[in-house]
Order: C-alpha cells, then sequence, then structure tokens
C-alpha cells in the first residue's frame, strides 16, 4: 500500500495504483469475491487484497 497526497486525495492505496483501499473493503463487506477482483482488476494481486484486509483491522 502506499499513501501520496498527490493521489487519491491522500488515501492508502493499492502499490501506486488509483484503487483506494477503502474501496477493497467496502466491497469485500459488500459480499464481492476475491476472484472478482483479481478478474476485473488483472493488475491486483492476491497480497493486495490480504493486504488491504490487514490494514482494515488496524484502522
Amino acid at each position: 500500500m502506499t499513501v501520496n497526497p498527490r493521489q487519491c486525495g491522500g488515501r492508502p492505496c493499492i502499490r501506486g495504483m488509483r484503487i483506494r483501499v477503502i474501496h477493497i473493503l467496502e466491497l469485500l463487506a459488500a459480499g464481492a469475491r476475491i476472484f472478482e477482483f483479481l478478474h476485473e482488476l488483472p493488475d491486483l494481486e492476491v497480497d493486495d487484497l490480504k493486504a488491504a484486509l490487514l490494514s482494515g483491522m488496524i484502522l
């Protein structure tokens, strides 16, 4: 995860991409499945999703 004040309003993102961690967490909470992320966003890796989940536990 990265935080860049000039990207996505300084919110945490996945590895410099414009995919906000909170967006991933909200979709998972709404019932989205991990394979859906990997299919629709091929630049994502399983470790990216794990990091997002772990950050959600800390926040």
